[in-house]
């Protein structure tokens, strides 16, 4: 969810389809919570959890989250009006696991089309390297809706962006998307850097990616492996921990200030979001937003987990 996107990214950019071997096919969403744990990819290859959320109270925890209040479109020309009131803790209908909801709606509120949540972990959570993953529900995005897991860089404050680094492990609404009429199988990992705005002309590193079964139905797991040497991201990684990433890049050039290597070696922090329209989804008119047509839609994450060595 960079805070400013271009529609075709600034430097190189591909697509992917998930091979087929990966695995086809989620469980039944039908579950008690005795047969639900949350146990993420697990603490394996050395890794042991350092630190997580799984929204199994009845509020949110404020010593975790820093819930954004504001209509500045994130520098993407979104339509939405970022309240409290759209964040919540409760029960995914379904399967009753207790998550953080994020609720979207087309209501006008302060002069914007619709309202919906951001949330994140400033000045109370960073970390540099690990296994970061988070287990989320979507909405049918359709048209129009855009929801995101993402990193910044925790100096985000004192130097900006895209200074501060942005690593995005999940987005879902792009334009190709919504062209293809495969909403719910393609989204994609980025990371975007340098040392300016300079009219778009940061560098950037983009995958877009095709599932091969609809991800919008059920809960998936969305992890990134982080070490001095790459970013990787993966798929599902509980149920397929032989998976190949669906995005991977090398962080190790140091070459001159737009080099990679001065931007991912240092504390990032957490955000979660649900957008409403905007220049990632190419739609700026909330009628044609087609993913709340039929009412509100809600973002279910079950849990945040973050792992080191």
């Amino acid at each position: 969810m960079s805070v400013f996107v271009i529609t075709l990214f600034a430097m190189l950019a591909c697509s992917t389809t998930v091979d087929a071997d990966a695995g086809i096919g989620d469980k039944d969403n039908k579950e008690s919570e005795k047969e639900h744990e949350e146990n993420g990819s697990g603490e394996t290859n050395g890794y042991k959890i350092v630190w997580q959320d799984l929204f199994n109270g009845t509020e949110l925890d404020a010593k975790n989250w820093y819930v954004e209040v504001n209509g500045d479109g994130g520098g993407n020309a979104e339509l939405q009006y970022y309240r409290n009131e759209n964040i919540s803790v409760g029960k995914e209908p379904v399967t009753e696991r207790s998550c953080l909801v994020i609720t979207a709606k087309k209501e006008n509120y302060k002069g914007k089309a619709a309202t919906s949540g951001r949330l994140n972990t400033r000045d109370r959570f960073a970390v540099k390297y690990g296994k970061i993953e988070a287990s989320i529900k979507l909405p049918k995005t359709a048209n129009g809706l855009w929801p995101a897991f993402w990193m910044l860089g925790a100096d985000h404050a004192a130097v900006g962006w895209p200074k501060c680094g942005e690593i995005d492990i999940m987005e879902f609404g792009n334009t190709f998307g919504i062209a293809n009429n495969i909403q719910d199988k393609y989204f994609n990992g980025a990371l975007h850097w340098g040392p300016s705005w300079n009219n778009g002309a940061y560098p950037n590193y983009a995958k877009h990616y095709t599932s091969a079964y609809g991800l919008q139905d059920d809960f998936h797991l969305y992890t990134m492996i982080w070490d001095d040497k790459k970013i990787s991201m993966f798929l599902d990684l509980d149920k397929y921990p032989d998976a190949k990433p669906y995005f991977e890049m090398n962080i190790t050039d140091k070459t001159d200030d737009k080099s990679p290597g001065h931007y991912f070696h240092k504390d990032y922090f957490i955000l979660l979001n649900l957008a409403v329209g905007g220049n990632f989804t190419g739609i700026w008119d909330i009628d044609k937003v087609t993913g709340l047509n039929s009412g509100e839609a809600q973002m279910y994450v079950d849990y945040v987990k973050v792992y080191q060595k």
